[in-house]
């Protein structure tokens, strides 16, 4: 069966089948500011409203699908996952990127505009299916899958991929505590970026402050408080990222290296948050 769950706006998990919306779960917070700017707004988070939002992404670039497309040159957020990736690429501080995509699973992508077109556009990947050409596209632009066959999220066999290729400098996601402690112990100098946290309770922001460089805050007050009191370098102040080592604030910089509009930096106790945040903090 061809289906994909994806943890959505406010973390409402979506299910997908054959491209189209079959099902939403309520969703974890109300209202979040970077859901207003998504090319579908999300205002007020429901279970209707995130429905129109991945179907109109269905629509608009084909996720889930076997018209996926692949590639983007524009920039989505600030300091998003994919953006902080994308600039390293370029600059030639990573070989490689182990991400996931919609219809591969996990997959090793060394071409920014690749990683910007798959990761840009992605919310959480819970579960996908493997679709053919999505996996034929990535093959021809360079990147490697893994798990051709089952499309397993999995970002360790993400890393052996990429190693055994001869790529040494990595930035690996990771949707997990747990992920993120066996990426370091696989790869030790690995640039590990940990996404989707809504939700992450003390113990989980515990276990990424010891394993991950950057983290998205998202809407968890354990990830607010304990990750971003321990930063070095906050990017974004509504939804931020924190880098929570030196490779971690490098990357940032890289990033800020490439933005062409004004930026006002300065020393500050962490976290910062901004006048419109995630609501409400769980």
């Amino acid at each position: 069966m061809d289906e994909h769950i994806i943890e959505a706006v406010g973390k409402t998990r979506v299910i997908v089948r054959d491209g189209r919306v079959i099902s939403a779960e309520n969703p974890e917070i109300d209202e979040c500011p970077l859901a207003r700017r998504f090319s579908y707004p999300v205002h007020t988070i429901t279970p209707e409203a995130v429905c129109k939002n991945i179907q109109d992404r269905i629509d608009s670039f084909g996720m889930c699908t076997a018209g996926r497309n692949l590639y983007s040159s524009d920039d989505f957020v600030g300091f998003g996952a994919s953006e902080l990736m994308s600039s390293a690429l370029r600059a030639g501080y990573i070989d490689a990127s182990v991400i996931v995509c919609d219809g591969a699973g996990t997959v090793v992508i060394t071409s920014p505009d690749m990683v910007q077109g798959i990761g840009g556009r992605m919310s959480g990947l819970v579960f996908t299916s493997p679709i053919p050409e999505v996996i034929k596209k990535i093959r021809e632009g360079g990147g490697l899958v893994p798990d051709p066959d089952h499309a397993t999220l999995d970002p360790v066999s993400g890393v052996l991929t990429a190693q055994k290729r001869g790529y040494a400098k990595l930035a690996v996601t990771v949707s997990s505590p747990a992920d993120a402690k066996l990426v370091r112990e696989t790869q030790p100098d690995a640039i590990i970026i940990a996404v989707h946290t809504t939700g992450q309770r003390v113990c989980d922001a515990e276990n990424i402050c010891r394993n991950a460089d950057i983290v998205t805050a998202c809407a968890s007050e354990a990830i607010w408080e304990i990750c971003g009191t321990k930063a070095i370098m906050q990017a974004g102040s509504t939804v931020p990222v924190f880098a929570l080592t030196k490779q971690g604030k490098h990357l940032i910089l890289l990033r800020m290296e490439e933005i062409d509009h004004p930026i006002h930096v300065y020393h500050g106790q962490l976290p910062v948050k901004g006048e419109k945040i995630p609501r409400p903090l769980v």
